[in-house]
């Protein structure tokens, strides 16, 4: 695994970028879930819990890392 980028800001995350995502149920416990962006979701330019993304997989969440390799 490479370098990670905050997901609080649009400009980070582009489609098909690898990011892993906190789901909403999963919010307490923090587990992340890892994929690829299909859409963001999210649209003003930053958020402060991330930004909301669906993975290509279906799941819909706030993106806390963006992977890079």
């Amino acid at each position: 695994m490479g370098n990670m980028i905050s997901g609080q800001q649009r400009k980070n995350i582009e489609i098909g970028a690898e990011v892993e995502i906190v789901e909403k149920h999963n919010q307490r416990s923090g587990e992340l879930t890892s994929g690829f962006v299909e859409r963001i979701l999210t649209k003003s330019a930053t958020h402060p819990h991330g930004i909301k993304v669906l993975l290509e997989t279906g799941e819909v969440g706030r993106v806390k890392n963006v992977l890079e390799d």
